[in-house]
């Protein structure tokens, strides 16, 4: 029991340390909101989307952009953070000190990946807030959506983390770290429906982006918050929330599988 005693403790350590960074909280914390107020404000003047022919129904730009940004903030929280944090205390021996201590890998994982669900959850409860008394956004009222939400969140959110500690793996330092990752993270949410309409994209766009877990997060999120009269703008053509779910298991398992063989307390090559 002592393991998880231990990592409840790094829990809280990883959050406090976590919002002590400005970069770090700017880069993952903040830049959805940000991005969605800039759509927002930019693209208002069009009317809203989706709209019949008769100019009744769809919905305004902010409520369309809304399921993007809340996927995009589960990846960076979970991505972009742990995977710049994490090759950083490789690289000034952060990792190495803790090494030598008592700490469990476990440990050290329950801390990073508690850190990421308090950081995500937060995150999105004040995304929300934000959209529906600052933007004016309808939220969904029925529980069957609210449900889904949950499970669409509590997948991507464990997938985004363990990915975030495989992909430590790969920068060679610390001060690298960003613009190893960072690129990554950011063509991703523009071939996933992120910051362009999915639909709007060339086939082998949509069919690159279903390789990777951030597209089914978004789709998974437009389910949540879109009428489904917007589910024909997806690639088949419906919400195949089936997929989404299988797509994020098995990124999951693989983010899981990567992040523990990867994973050292110091590098091979130090």
């Amino acid at each position: 029991m002592s393991i998880f005693f231990s990592g409840a403790s790094r829990v809280g350590y990883e959050t406090r340390i976590y919002f002590r960074s400005p970069d770090t909280v700017f880069f993952t914390f903040l830049f959805p909101f940000i991005m969605l107020g800039i759509f927002t404000a930019a693209f208002s003047v069009g009317g809203n989307l989706g709209t019949n022919p008769d100019g009744t129904g769809g919905v305004s730009v902010g409520a369309y952009y809304l399921p993007g940004m809340l996927a995009a903030g589960m990846l960076l929280s979970g991505v972009q953070n742990l995977a710049v944090d994490i090759a950083g205390e490789k690289s000034d021996g952060t990792l190495k000190r803790l090494g030598g201590t008592p700490l469990s890998p476990f440990s050290y994982f329950m801390g990073k990946i508690g850190q990421v669900f308090v950081t995500a959850i937060l995150q999105a409860g004040l995304l929300l807030l934000v959209a529906r008394f600052a933007l004016g956004i309808d939220l969904p009222t029925s529980g069957e959506k609210w449900l889904l939400f949950a499970w669409v969140f509590l997948l991507g959110v464990i997938t985004s983390a363990f990915l975030g500690i495989a992909l430590s793996a790969v920068p060679r330092s610390g001060k690298s770290a960003t613009a190893v990752v960072a690129p990554i993270v950011l063509v991703l949410q523009f071939i996933s429906g992120v910051y362009l309409q999915f639909s709007t994209l060339p086939d082998w766009m949509q069919n690159l982006a279903g390789l990777f877990p951030l597209k089914w997060m978004a789709q998974g999120m437009r389910s949540v918050f879109l009428p489904d009269s917007f589910a024909a703008a997806e690639q088949n053509g419906v919400w195949n929330l089936a997929w989404v779910a299988g797509a994020l298991a098995l990124w999951l398992v693989v983010g899981l599988i990567l992040s523990r063989v990867t994973f050292r307390w110091i590098r091979r090559d130090s």
